[in-house]
């Protein structure tokens, strides 16, 4: 029972953690692995390498490339292109670090890809739908604010995470729904006036 109870414990970060990528690839890479080195996250043996010492250095640098280069409007698009093919990775990866703890290396793979890419491409797609309808209405000028608030909404969903796992599980459920209702409402055909 202890055992169901670990899995179930590590599975709820795993999904956590795997959603802040949604936002910024490289920055919950970055805390993870500067957690991890603190003693503070516990990463599976075969993950312990996301703490060490050249991986917190290019987790570092393309975190600051990331958010730099998401300030700049003529980036930010091409950036948010390249990111739906980063971003589950990022996430499928820290998915498999958590579950590492509970489990063997190739099923905290599996695994992780299996919860790490829906639950990065959910916050992903709500991120590009917001940031499609600020470039809309205001040309791109509000871009560099909302890109330095889902700087903040990181680290605060970072630490939500970390914390409370199945507090982040719950809103990316909501999220799910929400944006499943949407895309329905868009499929539908139109009523027909009678």
């Amino acid at each position: 029972m202890e055992q169901t109870g670990q899995i179930v414990s590590c599975l709820a970060l795993a999904i956590a953690l795997a959603a802040c990528t949604g936002l910024r690839a490289w920055l919950p890479l970055l805390l993870a692995g500067l957690l991890a080195r603190l003693g503070w996250l516990d990463l599976g043996d075969s993950f312990r390498f996301l703490s060490s010492d050249p991986a917190l250095l290019v987790f570092a640098v393309a975190t600051v490339l990331e958010m730099a280069a998401d300030k700049v409007p003529a980036l930010d698009h091409t950036l948010d292109g390249l990111s739906t093919f980063l971003r589950p990775a990022a996430g499928s990866l820290l998915a498999a670090s958590a579950l590492g703890v509970a489990t063997d290396p190739l099923t905290a793979l599996a695994l992780g890809v299996a919860v790490g890419v829906p639950s990065s491409l959910i916050p992903h797609a709500a991120k590009s739908a917001l940031r499609a309808a600020s470039s809309a209405l205001t040309f791109g000028v509000a871009n560099p604010a909302l890109s330095a608030l889902e700087d903040l909404g990181t680290v605060l969903f970072f630490v939500l995470a970390v914390v409370v796992p199945t507090l982040v599980v719950a809103l990316l459920v909501v999220a799910s729904g929400l944006l499943l209702r949407r895309l329905l409402r868009r499929a539908a055909p139109p009523a027909r006036a009678t």
